[in-house]
């Protein structure tokens, strides 16, 4: 897995800025905001969230197998072939979990710094780039299929189950396979929906814009560390 890039710095406190005019606060608010929606609602994340999303859900469909293999046999030969089929599963569910929940914790870092550095100053012609109302709709709109197709499996798996002929581990891989379709598909929803937040009641609230002449201060642009 490529190294991530790192996220751009906050932007510096009030008392220490020295960006010479309003105008160059502007652009270095523009570059950095872009790359963090980048960030945030590319289409990298889009790839990378279907891509653990994949393999947790190929994981739990050999766990489901192994349980299966296991509970419809009745000698050793089952339980041979069943156990290291489950060992390969978990082995691939742990590291997805974990990568997602790194990822989450990113996104809340991302969503932090968006907040703080569109809550700069205003900058309507730049910051209309940065709505991205397709590429959201995108996101929402997928996610909710994906969710509403993982929520279904969850209720109609083991509603349809029969009795003698539905084996355990069969209702348990469906609902395995459903659950990671529905989370997989809130996290792009959460991610939709705080994008949309974020445009309005940062890009489009009003901001007090500094007098003229007003020293605009910031040892530091969005390139510094």
């Amino acid at each position: 897995m490529p190294p991530r890039a790192p996220l751009p710095p906050p932007p510096p406190p009030v008392e220490i800025r020295s960006w010479p005019d309003r105008e160059a606060m502007l652009a270095d608010r523009a570059v950095v905001l872009r790359e963090l929606v980048r960030m945030h609602m590319g289409p990298g994340r889009l790839g990378m969230l279907a891509l653990w999303a994949a393999m947790a859900g190929f994981a739990w469909l050999l766990i489901g197998s192994a349980i299966m293999m296991v509970e419809g046999t009745y000698d050793i030969l089952g339980v041979i072939v069943g156990i290291p089929i489950l060992i390969a599963g978990l082995g691939l569910l742990v590291p997805a979990v974990v990568f997602v929940c790194l990822g989450l914790v990113r996104d809340r870092e991302v969503r932090r710094l968006l907040v703080e550095w569109g809550a700069l100053d205003r900058d309507p012609p730049r910051d209309r780039e940065l709505r991205l109302p397709g590429v959201s709709l995108l996101w929402l709109l997928l996610s909710f299929a994906l969710a509403a197709s993982g929520l279904a499996l969850c209720v109609i798996g083991p509603a349809s189950a029969r009795p003698g002929d539905d084996t355990y581990g069969l209702v348990a891989m469906t609902m395995g396979l459903g659950m990671v379709a529905w989370l997989t598909g809130l996290i792009g929803m959460v991610k939709a929906s705080a994008h949309r937040r974020w445009v309005l009641r940062v890009l489009a609230a009003p901001a007090a814009v500094p007098a003229p002449g007003a020293p605009v201060r910031a040892p530091v642009g969005p390139g510094h560390r």
